[in-house]
């Protein structure tokens, strides 16, 4: 096992967490590829991406080539054996893909062939689902279309969000990559091609998608705002004012206003749906901070009481 040199490709939290296991496990995990750094905030402070973090903080070398397409040489100088992806962040090309002796093999946070693309956590519950999975497959350079090597199914808690569903789900990849490796690179494993009359798409989050809308049923609403927490973090729009929406909770409250009403009672604040109403907790006016409903309501809240969200 030392001696098969693993190239790990890889940039947010959720792919650290595989890339720890790899090394735990004693793969020989020679290099890292990861996106470049990023300018973030006001100062426009250097941010690394988390894997490399990790890369460093366990002294494995780094690369993050700008466009991979174009300096794929220096992933081949380290003449790797396996390559292991998992949310990378960018197509891959073949002259990579074909090098490895045993390929390239991804990590996908879906039960493939459902949800190929960038978002299939945000998707799976904004769309309401009760289950999602991981799926490893070999990678090809079509979008997440490779044949099937290992599935394992996870249940979606109806007080998920996409943070914690996230979590979840990283650590099953680790634990069923980590389960399947030593069987793959034995050859005991039969590839299985997807079904593609089964196929659908997670595209990256747009602009677009993370407008809330309470002009539906709130069960609809409530899966729509967690499945943008905590990223990109869905908004409401009410009297010309943008409202992040941070923390909401079901309730099975109906006040029969008109959808989107904001209401006060009993020391709460809620959105009429087009059913019942949902209760918020952590709000955000745009370019503010993030706080309870109770202290919005105590601020500017209190005259947006009977307005109408968008």
């Amino acid at each position: 096992m030392n001696k098969m040199k693993v190239i790990f490709m890889g940039t947010p939290e959720f792919s650290a967490n595989i890339l720890q296991g790899l090394v735990e496990s004693g793969y020989n995990v020679v290099a890292v590829v990861t996106q470049p750094d990023k300018k973030v905030g006001r100062k426009q402070e250097i941010v690394h991406s988390p894997v490399k973090q990790l890369a460093q903080k366990l002294q494995i070398d780094v690369l993050q080539p700008v466009k991979i397409k174009d300096e794929y040489k220096m992933v081949l100088d380290y003449k790797p054996d396996l390559i292991i992806t998992c949310a990378y962040g960018q197509f891959i090309p073949n002259v990579i893909l074909e090098f490895p002796m045993h390929k390239c093999i991804n990590v996908h946070a879906s039960l493939l062939p459902k949800y190929r693309g960038g978002a299939p956590i945000h998707k799976a519950i904004i769309n309401g689902d009760q289950t999602t999975g991981i799926t490893i497959m070999h990678m090809i350079a079509k979008m997440d279309a490779g044949d099937i090597l290992a599935q394992k199914e996870l249940k979606i808690d109806l007080y998920d969000t996409t943070s914690t569903l996230f979590e979840k789900l990283s650590h099953l990849g680790k634990d069923l990559l980590l389960e399947m490796l030593p069987k793959y690179l034995n050859h005991e494993i039969k590839p299985i091609p997807q079904e593609e009359s089964l196929v659908t798409y997670a595209y990256n989050i747009s602009k677009e998608e993370e407008f809330v809308s309470f002009h539906r049923n709130a069960f609809d609403v409530y899966n729509h705002i967690r499945g943008l927490i905590l990223w990109p973090i869905g908004y409401g729009s009410i009297e010309e004012k943008q409202i992040k929406l941070h923390q909401v909770e079901l309730t099975s409250l109906s006040f029969q206003q008109p959808c989107g009403t904001l209401i006060y009672q009993d020391r709460k604040l809620y959105v009429q749906c087009l059913d019942y109403a949902v209760m918020l907790q952590k709000i955000q006016v745009v370019g503010k901070q993030v706080v309870s409903a109770m202290d919005f309501y105590n601020g500017i809240g209190r005259t947006l009481v009977g307005k109408q969200f968008k």
